[in-house]
């Protein structure tokens, strides 16, 4: 599986999930720190990525756009730590 990491989340979750076999990437290390999120959905779907992020504009685009992808891991509810993003993730 890959994963594009963004910004609201820490970017340490990408080595995270690096060291645990995944190919991850943080939008941030990818030169897309500033980007919209059209753009960060788009380079994920190009790149058959699932986009984690914490950002809730994301479902409303791929809803809006009528998009088939890229996948998404939403974490809802406020600001994450890291230790509380890879928790959830290990539940998972």
């Amino acid at each position: 599986m890959r994963f594009l990491v963004d910004m609201p989340l820490p970017p340490a979750l990408a080595p995270w999930l690096r060291e645990r076999g995944y190919d991850a990437v943080h939008a941030g290390d990818i030169g897309l720190h500033e980007a919209e999120d059209s753009a960060i959905l788009q380079r994920a779907y190009v790149e058959r990525r699932v986009v984690i992020t914490a950002d809730l504009d994301y479902p409303r685009l791929l809803a809006l756009s009528g998009a088939e992808g890229p996948g998404l891991i939403l974490f809802r509810g406020g600001d994450f730590s890291e230790a509380e993003v890879t928790d959830r993730l290990t539940q998972a």
